[in-house]
C-alpha cells in the first residue's frame, strides 16, 4: 500500500466524518494521520505496519492504525466504505462551495434532502434554501455565487501545496535509473498563484517512451493518457495531475523551456526566432538550412531568437519580450533583499507567538527588524486591542528592544478601515506607534463605488503607511471586493502610501498584475507574511516569488529599506511632508 493512496483514504474518513457531525477531535485525528502518512518517502508502509514503525510514528493512533492495517492487509479500507454508504457522494461537492461547513450542508441535507451540487443550485434558486432557518436570501445568492466560482476554479491548488506535491513527484522521477536530470516546470516554475496540473521534464539515458511508461505504473496511479509515449498525463488517487515529458538529453533544454510556458509567451519566443531564420519545434532548433542547433541551456535558447535570458517568473506574454528587446527586463528581487517584515500577529490578537519569539525568530532568518501589527479594537473577533492593551504591548515591545540584540521591534498595528473610511483608533494613539497598516475587515459586500470611496479616503489619513490586502481576496474561496483598483493605486502613488503585497498563501493581494502597475506608477510595495505564528514569517519567500512574478525590484519594496527609513516615512506623512 503506497503512502498516497493511504493518506487519501485516511483524508475522506475525516471528510465523511465531518459530514456526519462527529467530534472535531475526532475528525482532526484522521486528518492529523494523513499529514503525517503522506510525508511518507517510501513505495510501500506494509513493511513499517509490519515492524511496528508505524505505531511509533506522531499523529497516530489505535483508530487510524486500525485504518492502516486494513489497507496493508486488504488494500481497502472497510470503515471508509461503511462511512460511504451513509454519505451520498454529493454531498462532497457542496464542501467545496466557498462558504458552505460541514455544519450546513448537513442541515441543508437533513432539512432539504438534497444531496448533488445541481439540487442545491435549484433549491438557492426557488427559494427553498432562503427559507431554512438561519439562511435567508442572502446565503441563497452567496451559495449561488460560490457555485459559480467553483466551477471556475475546481481543478487548482494553491501554489505552496502544489510545490510541495512537485517535489515528492520529482523526487519519484529522479528515482527512475534511466533519469539523467528532471526539473519542475510549467506554472509552477512560473510561480503561478493557483495550480492546476504539475509538469516534470526529465532528461533520459534510455528510450524516453520506455521512461514514461514505467513511471506511468507509479504506486497511486488511478489512469494515464497518452500511453505509450514520452509524453503521458498521469492522475493520481487523491486527483493530483502530473504532466511528464520524458526526452532525451540533447533535448532537455527546449523541452524545459516549452513545458515552463506560457503559451503566449512562447509564441512571442518563436516568432522572434522564426524573424532570425530559426525554428522553434520537436524540442528543437532547427537553423534555415535544417541543420540542429546545439541547445544547452534556455541563455542558448534566447540568444538564438536576439533575447537576453527570460526568468520563468515574467514569461506571461504581458511585455516581458519587448522589454528584453528594449534592454529594459527589471532586475528583480531576491528573498536575500528583504531587511525585515512588518505585517505580524502576536498573542496579543489572534497570533500564536510572544513578541520576543517573533523577534528572535526574525532574527534567525537574517532580518534586522520586524513589526508587530495586531488588530484594532473593531476587529473583536480577532481579538481587537483596546487603548490600554495597546500601551501595555508598547511597554513589552521596549523591553524586548531593550533586552534583546540584533534586531529591533517596531511599533504597529493593523487598523480596521471602518466602513466610512476611518481608520480604528483615534489619531492621538495612532500617533504612538511607528507605522500604521489599514485593512478593511468588513463591510466586503459594499458596492464598487462606496468601496473604493473608503479606501480612497482611508489613503487620505497621514497616520496611514501600509494599505493591507487591498483586494481583500482569499484564494480559491473568496473573490476580490468590488473595488477600483486602478483608482487605489493612482491614490496611493499620489499619498506616498505602500501598498502591501500579503504573503499569506490565501491571499497573495495584491495581485502580481497589479504589482506590475503599481511599479509603472511608482507605488511603493511592501511584501508582508501576514504571520499568525513563527512559521508564518516563511510566508516571505512565497510573497518575493509573486513580487518577482509582478516585475518588481529590491528597489519597488518597502521592507528593504532599514527600519529607520520605514519609520521616518511614517513620521513624514504623519507630518504632512509626504513620503
Amino acid at each position: 500500500m503506497d503512502p498516497r493512496t493511504a493518506a487519501h483514504t485516511l483524508s475522506r474518513i475525516a471528510d465523511l466524518q465531518e459530514l456526519r457531525g462527529e467530534t472535531r477531535f475526532k475528525v482532526l485525528a484522521y486528518r492529523n494521520a494523513a499529514r503525517a502518512i503522506s510525508a511518507l518517502t517510501v513505495d510501500d508502509i506494509g513493511p513499517l505496519y509490519r515492524s511496528g514503525a508505524l505505531e511509533r510514528m506522531h499523529g497516530l493512533g489505535p483508530a487510524t492504525l486500525a485504518v492502516l492495517r486494513d489497507l496493508v492487509e486488504t488494500g481497502e479500507s472497510e470503515y471508509l466504505e461503511q462511512l460511504r454508504e451513509d454519505t451520498p457522494e454529493g454531498l462532497f461537492d457542496m464542501m467545496r462551495v466557498p462558504g458552505l461547513g460541514a455544519a450546513k450542508i448537513h442541515r441543508i441535507h437533513t432539512g432539504l434532502g438534497i444531496e448533488t451540487l445541481h439540487e442545491l443550485e435549484e433549491a438557492a434558486r426557488d427559494g427553498r434554501l432562503a427559507a431554512l432557518p438561519t439562511f435567508g436570501p442572502t446565503t441563497a445568492a452567496k451559495v449561488l455565487k460560490g457555485i459559480a466560482y467553483l466551477r471556475d476554479t475546481c481543478e487548482y491548488v494553491l501554489y505552496p501545496h502544489a510545490a510541495a506535491e512537485a517535489a515528492r513527484l520529482l523526487a519519484m522521477v529522479r528515482g527512475h535509473p534511466g533519469v539523467v536530470r528532471a526539473e519542475v516546470a510549467g506554472s509552477v516554475r512560473r510561480r503561478r498563484e493557483i495550480v492546476r496540473d504539475i509538469d516534470i521534464v526529465a532528461a533520459c539515458s534510455e528510450p524516453p517512451a520506455q521512461v514514461a511508461t514505467v513511471l506511468a505504473r507509479a504506486p497511486g496511479v488511478r489512469d494515464i493518457i497518452g500511453k505509450g509515449g514520452a509524453s503521458v498525463t498521469i492522475r493520481f488517487v487523491d486527483g493530483t495531475l502530473l504532466d511528464l515529458h520524458c526526452v532525451t538529453p540533447e533535448r532537455f533544454a527546449v523541452a524545459f523551456w516549452r513545458a515552463t510556458g506560457s503559451a503566449a509567451h512562447e509564441r512571442e519566443v518563436v516568432a522572434r526566432a522564426a524573424a532570425r531564420g530559426i525554428t522553434i519545434a520537436d524540442d528543437q532548433l532547427v537553423s534555415a538550412d535544417g541543420a540542429a542547433l546545439d541547445v544547452p541551456d534556455e541563455a542558448a535558447l534566447y540568444r538564438a531568437a536576439g533575447l537576453p535570458y527570460i526568468e520563468p517568473e515574467l514569461r506571461e506574454g504581458r511585455g516581458e519580450v519587448d522589454a528584453a528587446l528594449a534592454g529594459s527586463l527589471p532586475s528583480l528581487i531576491t528573498a536575500r533583499d528583504i531587511r525585515g517584515v512588518l505585517h505580524c500577529h502576536s498573542r496579543y490578537s489572534d497570533g500564536k507567538a510572544s513578541i520576543a519569539e517573533l523577534a528572535a525568530a526574525a532574527r534567525e532568518r537574517g532580518w534586522s527588524y520586524v513589526g508587530i501589527s495586531d488588530h484594532s479594537q473593531s476587529a473583536f473577533y480577532a481579538g481587537g486591542l483596546s487603548r490600554e492593551a495597546v500601551r501595555e504591548q508598547h511597554v513589552e515591545i521596549d523591553r524586548v528592544n531593550a533586552d534583546m540584540e540584533g534586531v529591533r521591534v517596531l511599533k504597529g498595528i493593523e487598523a480596521d478601515i471602518l466602513a466610512c473610511g476611518r481608520l480604528d483608533y483615534e489619531p492621538e494613539l495612532l500617533d504612538e506607534f511607528d507605522f500604521v497598516i489599514g485593512s478593511v475587515h468588513s463591510r466586503f459586500g459594499m458596492e464598487r463605488g462606496a468601496m473604493t470611496a473608503r479606501i480612497l479616503r482611508a489613503l487620505e489619513d497621514p497616520h496611514l503607511t501600509i494599505l493591507g490586502h487591498p483586494t481583500g481576496r482569499l484564494l480559491l474561496t473568496r473573490e476580490p471586493y468590488a473595488v477600483d483598483v486602478d483608482a487605489v493605486l493612482e491614490k496611493a502613488a499620489a499619498m506616498g502610501v505602500a501598498v502591501e503585497l500579503n504573503a499569506d498563501p490565501h491571499r497573495l493581494d495584491l495581485d502580481w498584475t497589479y504589482c506590475q502597475r503599481a511599479r509603472a506608477l511608482g507605488v511603493t510595495v511592501e511584501i508582508g507574511p501576514d504571520a499568525h505564528s513563527v512559521h508564518g514569517l516563511d510566508n516571505v519567500e512565497l510573497g518575493v516569488g509573486i513580487a518577482r512574478k509582478g516585475w518588481l525590484s529590491a528597489d519597488d519594496v518597502l521592507n528593504t529599506q532599514p527600519a529607520e527609513a520605514i519609520v521616518e516615512r511614517a513620521r513624514r506623512r504623519r507630518a504632512g511632508a509626504g513620503a
